[in-house]
């Protein structure tokens, strides 16, 4: 006869493995039917991305280049295509693919979130900066928009990225791309760089190894098929032309000269206007990138609102956006005056 508590013990040890395999929203079962699903979510997104960056950049989307970007075989490519065109997020147009206003609004919601996430990791973080890109791509796809608006509070409601990239607003809209690739700057033109792409990793590890980020001050001393040799900082930087092509920057019509800019942003009073031309060289790191992603770049107009008690920080207009700096950030923002009175 068998012996009862060994039966008992039989009886419950099954009912056990049956629940941890079978049990509905955390059994074995269920975490891999979760994992699944949430592993199709993240491909459908970043196919979004894939699509949205190509129209950002006025290029052509195919089946190919969606299997090239997420890294899967053409069947997977199809099937993921019928399946966003099933839900409405995208359109075939001939040889191409294009997004519909519901697959442009779901890609800058991803978008905004990576971006955010970037800023955040390049400003209250030890993360080195070649791992920014690969860390936001991990957290973009399991953040609710509540979450995503107070990360943008406690940022400061950032305009770009760390590496210059403009970041969506909450509604969904972003300035077009900025400046002219630094390949194709003119020998002894100098430029401001704007942006600085992060992909393909490969390349964007060479611009970190070389200090280039948005707000730098460069010239162009050599250029050939081989090589461009920049002038930054006091420094010769060598760069293969392919790589220079990853860059953006904004020229000058002269070289900006720290000791020729006797104007900066803290010498303006409230109602006086100025176009922004350069930041001083002394400004580095995290505060140029700072300075950078609240939209202070050449070319931009700044009008000064209001002076705290003390005088200082001092609240600035800056495309829209009212913005406090301290005077020691605000003396590292060369500019030439516009006019006084507020009007832009």
């Amino acid at each position: 006869m068998p012996d009862p508590l060994l039966a008992l013990s039989i009886g419950i040890g099954v009912m056990g493995a049956a629940a941890y395999v079978l049990w509905p929203r955390s059994g074995l079962i269920a975490r891999f039917q979760q994992g699944f699903l949430r592993a199709k979510r993240v491909l459908m997104e970043d196919a979004l991305k894939h699509l949205y960056d190509f129209e950002y950049r006025n290029l052509s989307s195919t089946l190919e280049s969606i299997a090239g970007a997420l890294g899967i075989n053409g069947d997977e490519a199809a099937a993921l295509v019928t399946r966003l065109e099933t839900l409405g997020l995208i359109v075939r147009r001939q040889a191409d693919l294009g997004l519909t206003a519901a697959g442009r609004s779901y890609a800058l919601r991803i978008v905004r979130i990576h971006r955010l996430w970037e800023r955040y990791l390049a400003d209250e973080t030890n993360v080195s900066e070649p791992d920014w890109h690969r860390e936001a791509e991990r957290r973009e796809h399991y953040m609710t928009g509540e979450e995503t608006e107070r990360l943008s509070k406690y940022l400061g409601n950032p305009l770009y990225d760390p590496h210059g990239d403009p970041i969506p607003t909450s509604f969904g809209t972003l300035p077009g791309p900025r400046g002219t690739s630094l390949a194709s700057l003119e020998e002894g033109r100098s430029a401001t760089v704007v942006h600085v792409e992060d992909e393909p990793s490969s390349i964007y590890a060479q611009l970190v190894a070389q200090n280039i980020y948005p707000g730098l001050l460069v010239r162009t001393i050599e250029k050939s098929s081989k090589r461009i040799v920049l002038e930054a900082g006091g420094n010769d930087i060598v760069l293969a032309p392919v790589v220079a092509a990853n860059v953006s920057v904004v020229p000058h019509e002269q070289r900006i000269r720290e000791d020729r800019l006797h104007r900066t942003l803290g010498d303006l009073r409230p109602g006086e206007s100025a176009r922004v031309v350069g930041i001083a060289p002394a400004c580095k790191g995290l505060q140029r990138r700072r300075l950078m992603d609240l939209g202070i770049v050449p070319g931009t107009t700044i009008v000064a609102e209001l002076e705290s008690v003390g005088g200082d920080p001092v609240a600035f207009r800056i495309q829209e956006a009212s913005v406090a700096l301290r005077r020691q950030q605000a003396n590292f923002v060369f500019v030439e005056e516009i006019s006084s009175g507020g009007n832009v």
